[in-house]
């Protein structure tokens, strides 16, 4: 993804205290040891196409079976295959998504997603894109534990998405041939960059179109300051809203939100390394995050949650 800074124009909304668990511990050393995996030289950057990709995605799909989250029903297996054309169009590329569920109580869908493809080996050195996107894929994994154990009302729909440096292209494909009806995907989560900032600051973008959202965003953790922003269009290049892959839901006009920091020195470069993320940070981050969705979750019809708006949209 290609982000620029901005002011924060945004809105803090915590409460509470952190409680810490050695059960919490533990959920945090897993989340740390799944981004120093992913972005381990091994995996050679985890490009589209690539053997460190299909590496990516054996670890990936190794950690879901371990966690208990099962392929789509109806499916045996985690891979999703897609082809797009080369940004030239000198050659067909291939990518593998990767989609998990857990049903609900309810047939309404939400996709919590993050890519787990980066930018590969580039003139012998290796970028391996710990804060993008080794962070956002571990997060997912932790949230995916989590309701594994705390059934969901809504239906969940983990996707791990390929392609998306290449343009989005996992995510496109993911809302060109969705695995459920389109219109029973109620909302996207997504996550890409969430462990690197020396600020304490997690933007959430999205709620500049859907402000009823705003009222999830509670969590315990004082330290950590969720901000609003970064989604409106008259920010221009500022405006982060299709810029991850939650612009292809935004594309069919399915609510998002999406979870970033913005841009810092290792960006898209050789030194984005398991070592210079910050650990607290992403840690805090994640769990902040996974607060949000249960929030959210606990709306059992997640469709009243925008009832409001698209009917003053029509009127």
């Amino acid at each position: 993804m290609k982000r620029i800074f901005l002011i924060p124009l945004a809105l803090l909304m915590s409460c509470g205290t952190v409680k810490t668990t050695s059960n919490n511990d533990q959920v945090g050393e897993q989340l740390l040891k799944d981004v120093e995996v992913l972005a381990s030289d091994a995996y050679e950057g985890r490009k589209t196409g690539t053997k460190g990709a299909e590496m990516a995605r054996t670890y990936l799909t190794g950690r879901l079976k371990e966690i208990g989250v099962k392929p789509f029903p109806g499916k045996n297996t985690y891979e999703y295959d897609f082809e797009f054309k080369s940004r030239n169009g000198s050659e067909t590329v291939k990518g593998k998504n990767l989609i998990a569920c857990i049903p609900g109580k309810t047939e309404n869908v939400i996709v919590i997603s993050a890519h787990y493809d980066h930018i590969g080996i580039i003139k012998n050195e290796v970028f391996n894109g710990a804060d993008d996107n080794a962070s956002g894929a571990a997060a997912l994994l932790q949230f995916a534990k989590y309701f594994a154990k705390n059934k969901p009302n809504n239906t969940l729909i983990f996707a791990l998405f390929d392609a998306e440096e290449m343009g989005l292209q996992g995510a496109k494909a993911f809302v060109a041939n969705p695995p459920v009806a389109l219109e029973k995907i109620r909302l996207n989560i997504n996550m890409d960059m969430i462990s690197h900032n020396d600020k304490q600051e997690l933007y959430a973008v999205g709620t500049f179109k859907y402000p009823e959202l705003k009222p999830y965003f509670v969590t315990t953790n004082p330290n950590l300051k969720v901000l609003f922003g970064h989604d409106d269009p008259k920010l221009g290049s500022d405006d982060w809203t299709n810029q991850s892959d939650q612009g292809a839901f935004n594309a069919k006009n399915i609510p998002f939100i999406y979870f970033g920091v913005e841009d810092h020195k290792d960006y898209h470069k050789a030194t984005d390394e398991y070592q210079n993320i910050n650990k607290t940070f992403f840690k805090d981050a994640a769990n902040a995050i996974q607060e949000i969705i249960v929030n959210i979750d606990k709306q059992k019809d997640i469709q009243a949650i925008f009832r409001e708006t698209l009917k003053s949209k029509k009127q």
